[in-house]
């Protein structure tokens, strides 16, 4: 029986998964030539850590709730897992490169480090193309989702054309199968600037799984939800190399009390996940 057949039970649900043997093919954008450059099938036994590194800092300081635990792969699925204990909450943060802010360190300290701490190579950087994931939203309250992309330099100048823009190509907050499509770019400060899609309504499918994607070019971003438009925007368009996210994120952390979960968070019913069939990235092919 192939994985496209099968049910799978993981986290106490029935899910249909695409086929290692015969996987889903793209819905790709029309009337070009792609070539695939990078891919997860997600089809190991556990997460290929020559691909994906754990997000756990936002800007030197570790996040309570990020984890490099629950990432689990499951009969060619990625299940990126919500775990509670003791009343504190936890999801997986998954990302191909890392932001030089993220890094762990003490600028502050004794001494000098620069710059912020040790440089790493990302695992996988790229820029224009076209990035999909093939995933099915988390039924449970208060965590969110998201499939982006972000410089590791964002905010450095403003120009982001040289430093960046976050792209989220996918984030989804609600669990009414609302998602949104989003740009940040000059930094996170009182020079930030970002505009977004607005709610996008998914209408369901069988199986609960969905394509998102985008493609980059180097004069705008167009963006697709199973494999029809969804909103375009003139830019401003990143001129250099952006790594991938895909995350899970709980509500509450953020501000506020930083101990204390969402109300709504309170109210999940365990177990839930973020689940992903494949994440690809394609060239354009001249």
């Amino acid at each position: 029986m192939t994985k496209s057949m099968m049910r799978v039970l993981f986290a106490g649900v029935a899910v249909l998964g695409a086929s290692a043997a015969e996987p889903v093919k793209s819905p790709l954008p029309e009337g070009k030539k792609w070539k695939l450059v990078w891919s997860d099938e997600f089809d190991g036994s556990a997460l290929d850590r020559t691909k994906w590194n754990f997000r756990l800092h936002i800007m030197q300081t570790r996040h309570q709730t990020f984890t490099d635990e629950g990432a689990v792969l499951k009969d060619g699925l990625l299940y990126l897992n919500l775990i509670e204990r003791d009343g504190q909450y936890y999801s997986p943060h998954l990302q191909t490169g890392r932001n030089f802010l993220d890094r762990p360190g003490d600028p502050y300290g004794n001494g000098l480090t620069w710059p912020i701490a040790e440089i790493e190579p990302p695992l996988f950087a790229h820029k224009y193309g076209y990035y999909e994931i093939r995933c099915r939203l988390q039924k449970q309250p208060g965590w969110w989702s998201a499939f982006w992309m972000q410089s590791p330099i964002i905010g450095a100048n403003l120009d982001p054309a040289v430093s960046g823009v976050e792209l989220d190509i996918m984030e989804n907050f609600t669990r009414d199968n609302e998602v949104s499509h989003n740009l940040h770019w000059n930094g996170y400060g009182k020079n930030h600037k970002g505009t977004g899609s607005g709610p996008r309504k998914v209408a369901e499918t069988p199986d609960r799984f969905h394509t998102f994607g985008m493609w980059w070019s180097k004069t705008n971003y167009v963006f697709y939800v199973d494999g029809r438009e969804s909103w375009r925007v003139e830019g401003p368009v990143s001129h250099t190399e952006e790594f991938i996210l895909v995350s899970t994120e709980c509500m509450g952390y953020r501000s506020g009390n930083r101990d204390k979960p969402s109300e709504k968070l309170k109210q999940a019913v365990l177990p839930d996940a973020f689940v992903v069939d494949y994440v690809r990235v394609y060239d354009e092919v001249e």
